[in-house]
């Protein structure tokens, strides 16, 4: 059997909170190990209940969640943070990546992409919602279509033939959040959301070739 998803929720809305909790419950792949209202909870409640995901809401009283998942990032969590919020401005979607999550998405995705994402999440891969993705790619991309830069394309083969972030870091000798921002570079110049997708897209366009780059 495999060992199920921990998850956090992290929302300063009971109901949203019960909703997601009611969710998640109800599937044997995810144990729901507590729930937060605010991001200072959510620092305390991570660093004892030690989750694999955090699913963390952006706006809200107290400490907000991009506070959180800096500090988060700065004290070398191993938890992974899944923005789910409502909000998709330049405002709200850059300073989260910016400070460590791992992915972004908004609270009207399907029950399904929402489920699929917090595995990813789990894996320590990076998924956003269409419109994030399309931000991304608007803040990135030249008026042109932006080429990759040599060690984007280093990671996206690496992750091609296979390897995980942490996997790709230890090839290439740099740090794991290192490796997920250039993959979230790759993703917004490539116009994808997923490491999937950019791979299929990569070797559409020639940037990779089977048993090269």
């Amino acid at each position: 059997m495999n060992v199920p998803v921990r998850l956090l929720i992290v929302d300063d809305h009971p109901v949203v909170r019960d909703g997601l909790r009611g969710m998640f419950t109800g599937d044997p792949d995810f144990e729901v190990v507590g729930e937060a209202a605010d991001g200072a909870e959510a620092l305390a409640l991570t660093a004892t209940l030690r989750p694999d995901v955090v699913l963390m809401d952006l706006r809200m009283p107290g400490m907000d969640g991009v506070t959180a998942i800096g500090r988060l990032a700065r004290a070398g969590s191993a938890s992974r943070v899944l923005v789910l919020t409502t909000y998709d401005t330049d405002a709200d979607v850059l300073p989260a990546i910016e400070a460590g999550a791992t992915g972004y998405l908004l609270k009207d995705a399907p029950r399904e992409d929402l489920v699929r994402a917090v595995r990813a999440a789990a894996r320590g891969e990076s998924v956003l919602s269409p419109s994030v993705a399309g931000r991304l790619m608007g803040r990135l991309r030249a008026p042109a279509e932006e080429p990759l830069s040599q060690r984007e394309l280093e990671v996206l083969t690496l992750v091609a033939r296979g390897a995980s972030n942490r996997e790709a870091a230890a090839r290439l000798f740099i740090s794991e959040a290192t490796v997920k921002t250039h993959l979230l570079h790759v993703y917004a110049k490539l116009g994808v959301n997923d490491r999937a997708a950019a791979v299929a897209t990569a070797y559409d366009r020639g940037l990779l070739t089977p048993g090269g780059r």
